[in-house]
């Protein structure tokens, strides 16, 4: 098996390639860094500049499926500019994928895209499955929307489509997981807002593992990338403190302070989604890390 994937030097890609490369899959990928061309047995990349529409076509060579994770992050100031980039980001990679496969030659037959769970409403009660109708009025949520409505455009060209909504992804290479920890390791830890926001997340290892499922067994349609056991923030950060020995002593942050430092950015961290992952095991998925402890002793 041979697959494209768009974003493979990022967090979730990086493992993903890691991986392909256990399984014997062979990965061409696309960077718009020509410092990061690599070209082995089982590894290749292929130069892509979505913002101006240039992809080198080889890379598409044999290829049965590709993954796009490629995106610019959230985390950053949501200035206007910010934002447009955060969309455009996503929409022109996707769109320059499809346009690509609309005028050439290809055996491409899955399209695997990246979403992400912030499509949900925030709630502190509802259960979030798949099949839920209404989308987020806000940013995060038009983001989602706009992203999986680029990635059915695939299904125009006979290609199946599956959509990973991706919750907080744990990793101490990135992401929340570093920032989370600062604070508790210094003896400063608290919990954010009330602290009784949902947190739906998911290890480094379990993400990309559930790629490779959606990838093998040929799944198609949303998936929530999510462990089965969510938490609360005052949760989370309570198992990190107890991990450090250390204790919460500070009351929680208030949601103004919050959204004094962060801007509108502050929903990312002040929104909840409780979401289920039951959909990925009712396929035959195994989660290898479904508490946060385990998850947590076994990243740090």
């Amino acid at each position: 098996m041979k697959i494209l994937i768009a974003g493979a030097t990022g967090l979730i890609g990086t493992e993903l390639v890691s991986l392909c490369q256990q399984e014997e899959i062979e990965v061409n990928y696309l960077t718009t860094s020509k410092s990061k061309l690599k070209k082995n047995k089982l590894y290749n990349g292929y130069y892509w500049n979505p913002e101006n529409g240039a992809i080198d076509e080889q890379a598409f060579s044999g290829v049965t499926a590709i993954v796009n994770l490629a995106g610019e992050s959230i985390a950053q100031r949501w200035t206007a500019k910010n934002r447009q980039a955060i969309i455009d980001s996503r929409i022109k990679s996707t769109n320059l994928l499809y346009e690509t496969l609309g005028r050439i030659d290809h055996e491409v037959s899955h399209y695997i895209s990246a979403s992400g769970v912030s499509v949900y409403p925030s709630s502190m009660d509802h259960l979030y499955e798949e099949d839920f109708p209404e989308v987020a009025k806000t940013f995060l949520g038009e983001v989602v929307e706009q992203w999986e409505m680029a990635a059915d455009q695939f299904k125009s060209l006979n290609i199946e489509v599956s959509k990973l909504r991706t919750g907080v992804v744990l990793s101490v290479e990135g992401g929340a997981l570093p920032k989370l920890m600062k604070p508790i390791k210094m003896g400063f830890g608290a919990a954010v807002g009330s602290g009784m926001q949902w947190q739906s997340w998911i290890h480094i290892t379990d993400v990309a593992k559930m790629y490779v499922f959606i990838l093998q067994n040929k799944l198609s349609g949303i998936y929530n990338a999510v462990s089965p056991n969510p938490v609360t923030n005052k949760k989370m950060t309570q198992i990190l403190a107890d991990h450090f020995n250390k204790s919460i002593w500070l009351p929680p942050i208030p949601e103004f302070m919050i959204r004094l430092l962060l801007g509108k950015m502050a929903a990312v961290v002040l929104e909840s989604q409780l979401v289920c992952a039951q959909k990925i095991i009712n396929e035959g998925f195994q989660f290898q890390f479904v508490n946060l402890e385990h998850a947590v002793e076994d990243l740090l």
